[in-house]
């Protein structure tokens, strides 16, 4: 079985300003990270092919992420931003998936977590968006924070027809070891067939000088629990995950969380999930 990384960004400042890295705790990644930096960080980690997430709410970064894909081995798909809430939403995703590259769309995603209004997936608007999504055969990730989770488990129920992943388990406050009501609502969501999750970005909510397996233990649990291994994908959240710990750490920890899995169970959270929730072509699965 092929191995894939699920969630992984890619950007050059000079090519498009990243102001969300302005500050002080993120200067460790104020930099570029290419397709090169990817390779140098997935090879020894033995990672077949990734996911390639949006950073920004700019066409423009879907555009050439989607020309970066073109020519890629290792980038198996593109999760690009669209903005939903506009009329021609539908003409644009069909553009997006006619440009070179744009076979590799698989999904879309907007930063939801930014949103002020806790119930913004409950609009009218935003719900056509989504609409339009299912009907362009689009998978929709999920980048919600713990209160926004009853919007989540909403959304999820009015449409059955279209398949959301979570991102980075919804962001529980792991830094502070607290899992209500986080917990509860995820069981919830996890009980709609239509969404997976992402085992990522977890070292990122902990304390990131000084996390242990422990401290990201509850929630992996909770989340293999909830949703079972066949629906929980793994993601390096790379190069954000450098804030916490390297790309090699990020692997192991969830080599870690996993080890009480079967080897087929442990094959889905590996590339098996991202498959099928992705409706990835076959990726070549490298040397043991």
């Amino acid at each position: 079985m092929p191995r894939i990384d699920a969630h992984h960004h890619l950007w050059k400042l000079g090519d498009r300003p990243q102001g969300w890295l302005d500050g002080p705790d993120t200067a460790a990644i104020r930099r570029d990270f290419t397709l090169t930096d990817l390779r140098a960080a997935t090879t020894a980690a033995r990672i077949d092919g990734t996911i390639l997430v949006q950073v920004l709410p700019d066409l423009d970064e879907t555009w050439d992420f989607l020309t970066l894909a073109a020519g890629s081995d290792l980038v198996a798909g593109v999760i690009g931003w669209a903005d939903l809430t506009a009329g021609p939403i539908a003409d644009v995703l069909d553009a997006l998936g006619s440009v070179t590259g744009g076979d590799k769309l698989v999904g879309i995603r907007h930063l939801v977590q930014a949103e002020p209004d806790p119930a913004w997936l409950n609009r009218p608007d935003v719900r056509r968006g989504l609409s339009a999504v299912a009907e362009a055969g689009l998978v929709y990730d999920l980048l919600t924070v713990p209160h926004q989770l009853p919007a989540a488990i909403d959304t999820v129920r009015a449409l059955p027809e279209l398949t959301f992943v979570l991102d980075h388990l919804s962001k529980p406050p792991i830094a502070s070891g607290q899992t209500e009501p986080w917990a509860s609502r995820l069981r919830e969501l996890a009980a709609e067939p239509n969404v997976y999750c992402k085992l990522s970005g977890m070292v990122t909510e902990a304390d990131r000088a000084r996390w242990r397996i422990a401290d990201l233990r509850p929630y992996a649990d909770t989340v293999l629990e909830a949703f079972g291994p066949s629906r929980v994908m793994f993601g390096s959240d790379w190069p954000v995950c450098l804030l916490a710990g390297t790309y090699d750490e990020v692997c192991d920890a969830a080599e870690s969380l996993t080890a009480h899995l079967s080897s087929d169970e442990r094959a889905d959270v590996f590339g098996g999930t991202a498959a099928r929730a992705y409706w990835l072509p076959a990726v070549p699965a490298g040397p043991e």
